[in-house]
């Protein structure tokens, strides 16, 4: 039986614990602090500046235990995740002393209690290495999330504490200490070999029952065969088939459930005939996603965790926002290394809605040197991320950690902690595909703005001279609706974009880039100089969703030498001022998430733009696809439209021929001189019976030069 304990918090400076204070557990210890502090809304103003204060601190959580036991039963403290490195005390003797976040703890104790049991769990301050620059690179001996450490996406806030579930439990004899299957299929993927490994002192039996609750296995025998199985898909290419199964004891049972699948990483299509040059040396590495024999285009975006006190996110909160992947007709979400890795209900959600999951190890952008204390912990930690995430469903990709083999972290394959990570894959998840980093040869991390200031060319032109052979990420920011601005700055601050501590401290600006995620001199360069806030944040949405749609729809358009698209970011954990993501914070979809949605779907009519910008006199030249990702044999009749100044032209029908699952089509090209007029939008609209796609492009007299300021007067 688990029990539940009363916790008080203390903060520990110059030895001296402070009176207690109200946790919660699960819970961040900083947050239940800055709450009994009074600091106000993390995301207000500048607050988040006043973690700074508390990051080198001793933090401590008290209790007196209380429990029921009977004779014949053991008394664990459990645990099953505290970050980050901390001792478990009990009645003054240390019983274990801890450095990682994601391993969980189960302690014998029974023979340490006596009448009236104090349990303390000290938690040291936050790792930084020594001589570390401030950020990121302070994280660089440890598996804690980069990211607290500050992004540009999220803000320097260091939190510790039970973050996960921990409690005191009484166990028997017949208690199930683990129970987990594996399976291997057959060479056709029709029946299956189960094998579960259990571990208990009493018999157990198992059921196994598939998605319409038909018992299809009992017994006691933990090798077991089924015929005729359903296979897991992703979210366009079937069913997310899932069995479940229970272990049962005399007085225990555990329960989870099963998808079977295939997964390979294979060669892009002509991925060996590059290089063509001498020496003849290493090609593109393999990035292409086979899922139960079939080649799958992966559309997605890059999970980051949807709150900065990892602890307080809600089941609810991930089941939103993976609904919403599902929604926009993604089939795969990256888990960024920089990131914590998710809480169990995340997977669960994953699971039952098919979405992939490529889950990067506790690495991002530092030199992860393998000093023999950091690499006992690495493998600690990621022995233990193997374990719980390897038998679920949607999971089909390791990955050492994030942007490993760039300059600014100068990892190699030779690295130590990269030959761990890939060892432990390989001895603890044989069957599932293991990359060191990304991006790899071939790959492409950005774009990450709509322009690029010192090649003078938009992403239209850009992306349709890329040939990568997956879009691991790329971006394209907006500035924070007017609603969300409101919650974070006051009205003066607004409307004064100086280099300003707010807006720097929300990621509007840099002090080292005065336009940074809010791109004003972009908008300027490309629309005009605005007239207020309102009409740079319209701006800033226009060019996030006619950005996002682009790349999506022509990274779709290179498939095959192209497997995959991922923008950056999907979420965030906070109110940002501006940015890249499609989900503002907590919940709200933004614009550009609608833009992505329409561009993803599994069949539907595109058209490949050479230019966003066009004045009198141009030929806009539209060249059109029908996009097929769908296991479907499809076919179309497309309708062009153009329409300026409220009048609408019918430009073409393209009746399709008949395109082949998981093939697109390159249809008719269509031209048009663009008339003299002062309108400033295009509106260019295929109609199909698959639906329709809509984009807006400009129409500009006279491109101004680009003005960067560093103050906006309205």
């Amino acid at each position: 039986m688990i029990f539940n304990q009363n916790w008080q918090g203390h903060i520990i400076k110059d030895k001296k614990y402070s009176d207690g204070f109200k946790v919660n557990v699960p819970g961040n210890i900083q947050k239940d602090y800055a709450e009994h502090m009074g600091w106000g809304d993390l995301n207000w103003m500048d607050n988040c500046k006043k973690y700074l204060e508390i990051e080198d601190c001793f933090w401590s959580y008290k209790t007196d235990i209380e429990y029921n036991a009977s004779s014949n039963e053991k008394v664990f403290f459990v645990t099953k995740g505290i970050e980050y490195e901390y001792d478990i005390i009990l009645n003054s003797k240390v019983l274990l002393h801890h450095e990682g976040m994601y391993t969980k703890i189960e302690l014998d104790i029974t023979d340490e209690l006596k009448n009236g049991n104090s349990l303390e769990i000290l938690i040291y301050p936050h790792p930084k290495r020594e001589g570390a620059p401030e950020g990121r690179a302070q994280a660089d001996q440890c598996c804690k999330p980069a990211d607290e450490y500050g992004w540009d996406w999220h803000p320097k806030v260091l939190i510790s504490g039970l973050w996960e579930e921990t409690y005191i439990e009484t166990r028997n004899d017949s208690y199930i200490n683990n129970a987990e299957p594996s399976y291997t299929l057959s060479k056709d993927l029709k029946s299956a070999d189960i094998y579960f490994d259990i571990d208990c002192n009493g018999e157990t039996i198992i059921e196994i029952r598939d998605m319409e609750n038909n018992l299809v296995y009992t017994g006691t025998d933990k090798d077991i065969h089924l015929d005729n199985i359903n296979l897991w898909w992703c979210n366009g290419q079937g069913i997310p088939y899932l069995y479940s199964w229970v272990v049962k004891s005399e007085s225990d049972e555990k329960c989870g459930r099963i998808g079977f699948k295939k997964v390979k990483l294979v060669m892009n299509d002509n991925a060996w005939a590059r290089p063509v040059e001498f020496p003849k040396t290493r090609s593109a590495a393999p990035i292409t996603i086979e899922l139960n024999g079939r080649r799958i285009f992966a559309k997605g975006s890059n999970w980051v965790n949807p709150e900065v006190f990892t602890a307080t996110i809600t089941p609810e909160l991930y089941k939103t926002q993976v609904q919403f992947a599902k929604d926009a007709h993604m089939n795969i979400l990256r888990c960024w290394g920089g990131a914590v890795v998710d809480k169990d209900p995340f997977f669960d959600y994953c699971d039952e809605m098919g979405i992939m999951v490529w889950q990067e190890f506790p690495l991002a952008c530092n030199n992860y040197v393998g000093t023999p204390k950091y690499l006992k912990v690495l493998e600690q930690e990621a022995t233990a991320i193997i374990k719980r995430l390897r038998s679920r469903a949607c999971h089909i990709l390791w990955c050492g950690g994030n942007e490993l083999f760039n300059g600014w972290s100068q990892m190699t394959e030779q690295s130590h902690a990269l030959r761990l990570l890939d060892k432990l894959c390989y001895d603890l998840d044989f069957s599932k595909p293991f990359i060191m980093t990304a991006p790899l040869n071939g790959m492409g991390h950005g774009y990450y703005e709509f322009y690029d200031r010192e090649a003078g060319e938009t992403i239209f032109e850009k992306y349709r001279n890329f040939n990568m052979t997956a879009y691991s990420e790329f971006g394209c920011p907006s500035i924070a609706s007017m609603e969300q601005l409101k919650k974070i700055f006051t009205d003066e601050v607004i409307n004064d974009i100086t280099i300003s501590e707010p807006w720097i401290l929300h990621h509007g600006l840099m002090a080292w880039n005065p336009n940074s995620w809010t791109s004003f001199d972009i908008i300027e360069l490309i629309f005009g100089k605005q007239k207020s806030m309102n009409d740079y944040i319209e701006k800033s949405n226009i060019m996030q969703c006619e950005g996002y749609k682009c790349i999506f729809e022509e990274t779709r358009k290179q498939k095959g030498e192209c497997s995959m698209a991922m923008n950056w970011c999907y979420n965030e954990p906070w109110i940002t001022a501006a940015g890249n993501s499609l989900i503002a914070y907590p919940t709200n979809r933004k614009d550009a998430y609608y833009s992505v949605r329409n561009a993803l779907r599994d069949v539907m009519p595109s058209a490949r733009f050479e230019h966003f910008t066009y004045k009198p006199g141009d030929i806009l030249s539209a060249e059109l696809w029908l996009l097929n990702d769908s296991p479907n044999q499809v076919s179309d009749t497309i309708s062009a439209y153009i329409t300026i100044d409220g009048e609408r032209k019918h430009l073409l029908d393209w009746k399709t021929d008949i395109s082949e699952p998981n093939t697109n089509i390159k249809g008719h090209k269509v031209e048009f001189k663009i008339p003299e007029t002062d309108t400033q939008l295009i509106t260019f609209t295929l109609e199909a019976e698959s639906g329709n796609s809509e984009y807006t492009l400009l129409l500009r007299n006279d491109p101004p030069a680009p003005r960067i300021p560093n103050a906006l007067n309205f």
